[in-house]
């Protein structure tokens, strides 16, 4: 049973950085896409970032030119930078990898808390 190991979060003041990262327990063929999603309490889980294997990314209009995902296609591991923390950053944040076509697969993280606040 595969499971994603996600580490990083945290309690940090406004204007803070934490760096969020998400390996697979085990190994498994290279996902075509990783990303991180979150979900703040009452809300819906809502993506955040992703990066496709050949390093194309994309990112929610809330967090671009704040938030930086890249990846570690040897590691097979996901990484999100996040800098100048809002308070309404704060929230779970998931990762996800996925895989389509032979072998596919859809794994998620157990989440990891971040919270913004002074």
């Amino acid at each position: 049973q595969v499971q994603l190991v996600e580490s990083g979060g945290g309690l940090v003041q406004p204007g803070g950085s934490l760096r969020l990262s998400c390996a697979a327990s085990s190994s498994i063929f290279r996902p075509d896409l990783m990303g991180w999603y979150r979900q703040a309490p009452g809300k819906q889980r809502e993506l955040v970032a992703h990066i496709t294997s050949g390093g194309s990314t994309n990112y929610a209009d809330s967090v671009k030119g704040r938030f930086t995902i890249s990846r570690d296609n040897a590691k097979n591991t996901v990484y999100l930078q996040m800098n100048s923390l809002k308070p309404e950053d704060t929230a779970v944040y998931y990762c996800n990898l996925q895989k389509w076509g032979t072998w596919a697969y859809d794994y998620w993280g157990q989440g990891t808390q971040v919270t913004v606040s002074s």
